[in-house]
């Protein structure tokens, strides 16, 4: 072969390989090394007794009533009911009484429960306050027509016959008076609260909480005249806000009212004047 070739062939040669370590570069860099994720440990756990389904006031719980469901321990209070503590519990408090409304998940406490052994209306009656019951009409017609409910304020009208007034005027004089004021509805009937979206209640008798002055009261007036219960209303200032759990003592307005200096007597459409 001639020389000149041979230059060719080896200043191609040389070109080549300088192309192709050009084209080739440096080896790309290595990956960046990946963060390494450290998970929080899971926080403890205690089983917690609560209501597996809404519990109204009154309600004998029962088995389907009650489940334990998992709780956080730091957000545990003193009061909750804990496998841990009770592992009976569940057993233990089928047959209580619900004192106050549960909401379903809600833990059950043993301050909203009363026992079998212990009266439900004691133990829902507020402190130094009376359970009595009146007799009223079971049509509803001295009773707001039916309307009066559990937990509802009512004020308490004693009808009556004035004697001295109608030996005066030869007649038959009646007369009616408030006694007692913005007092609450225990019962009616057997009934402690509303329940199924019960708009009209009626039975023979309410029961009221009062005071022992009150409750004299009350007792004297059902032996001498007929009672009538008058519904307050929801946004009178003297209405409680809850009086579903532990109710305070009775406002100051809910107090024995004393007779007016003078009533107003009409008959046959003519008003007189009588002192009581």
């Amino acid at each position: 072969m001639r020389p000149a070739r041979l230059a060719v062939l080896g200043i191609a040669l040389v070109a080549g390989c300088g192309a192709a370590f050009l084209m080739g570069g440096d080896p790309p860099p290595p990956p960046p090394p990946t963060a390494r994720v450290v998970e929080a440990p899971p926080a403890p756990m205690t089983d917690v007794l609560v209501a597996a389904a809404d519990a109204p006031m009154g309600q004998v719980l029962q088995p389907a009533d009650l489940r334990w469901q998992s709780w956080p321990n730091a957000a545990i209070s003193s009061g909750f009911v804990t496998r841990t503590n009770s592992p009976k519990a569940l057993e233990e408090t089928v047959g209580a009484t619900v004192r106050a409304p549960f909401l379903a998940g809600e833990p059950i406490r043993a301050q909203k429960l009363v026992r079998p052994e212990s009266g439900f209306m004691a133990a829902i009656l507020p402190a130094g306050m009376r359970a009595v019951a009146i007799v009223t009409d079971s049509r509803g017609t001295n009773s707001a027509g039916g309307f009066i409910l559990p937990n509802d304020r009512v004020d308490v009208i004693r009808t009556y016959r004035d004697d001295a007034a109608s030996r005066a005027s030869g007649g038959d004089v009646q007369l009616a008076q408030t006694i007692l004021t913005d007092v609450r509805v225990l019962a009616v009937g057997q009934l402690i609260q509303e329940k199924n979206g019960t708009n009209v209640v009626t039975g023979e008798t309410a029961t009221l909480a009062l005071n022992p002055a009150q409750a004299e009261t009350i007792t004297l007036a059902q032996k001498v005249g007929s009672l009538s219960l008058s519904l307050r209303s929801l946004a009178d200032s003297g209405r409680a806000v809850d009086t579903t759990t532990t109710a305070p003592a009775e406002t100051p307005e809910a107090q024995v009212q004393a007779p007016d200096p003078a009533l107003t007597i009409v008959r046959f459409g003519v008003a007189r004047q009588q002192t009581p």
